[in-house]
């Protein structure tokens, strides 16, 4: 296992990973590191000592050379020739005898990737990073949300569950902000960066980690890797540094979801979403409308929020403990009293509901809106919406409506040719195309 060291007086994201200089601080044996150095060269064809560091995201020196010169006295790859001065410019090139092999150990995995990092070297990172949030006050909730129109009420409920990092629940009807205020609690809380591996090796096993869709690599403050400076990088390549994850999943969300996804085709597992979200926040955004009962779900949630650990287990049988340091929020639009019970409520610390604005409040965000999108606010004009569509047609109001109908009104007077205004014509035009009788 390798083992990383933090300075006195450091918090948890001046964590960084220590530099590999042998094929003993890889935490990987030396068979494993030569059969995927075996595979590369088996897909790829001709490649150098620099290419095949990269791509293992390993030095050359330290590491591959002694690799290729295994596999080169076993016969299982030869020099071609070489693009300069050195061993890592030498042309290596796959012999029958390591094809062979090569297709022996895909038959286990067909995972092709950078060197993945053991499984308690990901635990220990995810323990001395996953803590770290910024501390919020009034002030600085009131910036992060400013681009949102909220009491102050609100902002009162959302500061201190911000600051917890504990579970929180946002109740409410729809269209009224729940999914953008959980986002920007995370993008609020979560401003400093940390370090994810590509994949992680346990028991043989691959577990891919690193998700393009759900992480942000953040560029580092050293020179970028590349075949030039691999061998002498700061660290260890294997780790990516990323922007903190705000993931979010909705109605797609199933308990198998939150389990190790092993592919049988490719033969590795890909990382479940609160795993992937370690170190930052984890959105079920329309919690109720998943394929799965709320209560099953729920249940799934109930170990990692007391305890900060989640039980995850590989499909030979063996489960391994993996930390919890997650923010979970859940949203939803369905009355609690339907999706959970008193004793789950209990366990997640802050409940916010989102309500619905007032007529006070609307004209606010209306105004908002108009402003945001260089339209004059006419309060004549709003009232004579509010009378028409939401008075005299028993419309309930949202917050999510200002936005819209001036988007509305936008596209048609973009049709027309004219200036968007908030006129009588205009309006009734927006509302007419945008409400929908239910």
């Amino acid at each position: 296992m390798t083992t990383h060291t933090i300075g006195t007086g450091s918090i948890a994201s001046d964590w960084e990973p220590a530099p590999v200089s042998s094929i003993e601080d890889t935490g990987l044996s030396q068979g494993f590191l030569q059969d995927l150095a075996l595979k590369f060269m088996y897909f790829r064809g001709q490649l150098t000592g620099h290419d095949i560091a990269e791509y293992m995201h390993l030095p050359f020196a330290t590491v591959v050379s002694p690799l290729m010169d295994f596999l080169k006295r076993e016969q299982m790859c030869e020099v071609k020739g070489s693009g300069g001065l050195g061993a890592a410019t030498y042309q290596y090139l796959i012999t029958n005898k390591g094809a062979a092999r090569a297709r022996e150990q895909l038959e286990r995995t067909t995972y092709v990737g950078p060197a993945p990092v053991p499984w308690e070297d990901y635990v220990a990172a995810i323990k001395a990073q996953g803590g770290k949030r910024l501390q919020v006050n009034p002030a600085r909730i009131r910036q992060a949300l400013s681009h949102l129109v909220l009491e102050d009420a609100m902002l009162d409920k959302i500061g201190p569950a911000a600051n917890s990092g504990k579970s929180i629940f946002l109740y409410g009807p729809p269209g009224n902000g729940k999914t953008t205020i959980a986002e920007s609690i995370g993008r609020m809380i979560l401003t400093d960066d940390m370090y994810i591996p590509y994949a992680i090796e346990v028991d043989s096993q691959i577990i891919k980690v690193f998700d393009e869709i759900n992480h942000i690599a953040v560029p580092e403050a050293h020179p970028k890797m590349t075949t030039a400076s691999l061998g002498s990088r700061r660290g260890d390549a294997r780790w990516l540094r990323i922007k903190r994850p705000v993931i979010t999943v909705g109605g797609e969300l199933t308990l198998d979801g939150l389990e190790l996804n092993y592919d049988p085709v490719n033969k590795y597992y890909e990382a479940p979403f609160q795993m992937k979200a370690n170190g930052g926040m984890f959105l079920i955004d329309d919690f109720g409308r998943q394929q799965v009962r709320p209560r099953d779900l729920l249940n799934r949630w109930i170990v990692p929020m007391e305890k900060q650990i989640d039980f995850l287990a590989l499909h030979t049988g063996r489960k391994m403990e993996v930390p919890f340091e997650v923010l979970i929020v859940f949203s939803t639009n369905l009355p609690p009293r339907d999706l959970v019970d008193e004793a789950f409520l209990r366990r997640i610390r802050h409940k916010i509901e989102v309500k619905s604005p007032s007529f006070d409040g609307y004209r606010k965000i209306f105004k908002h809106v108009c402003e945001m999108n260089g339209i004059t606010y006419e309060e004549q004009s709003v009232r004579y919406l509010l009378q028409e569509y939401y008075v005299r047609r028993n419309q309930k109001l949202r917050a999510n409506h200002p936005r819209d109908l001036i988007e509305q009104l936008m596209d048609i007077a973009d049709y027309l040719g004219v200036e968007p205004q908030l006129t009588k014509n205009l309006i009734d035009r927006a509302a007419d195309s945008y409400f929908v009788e239910l």
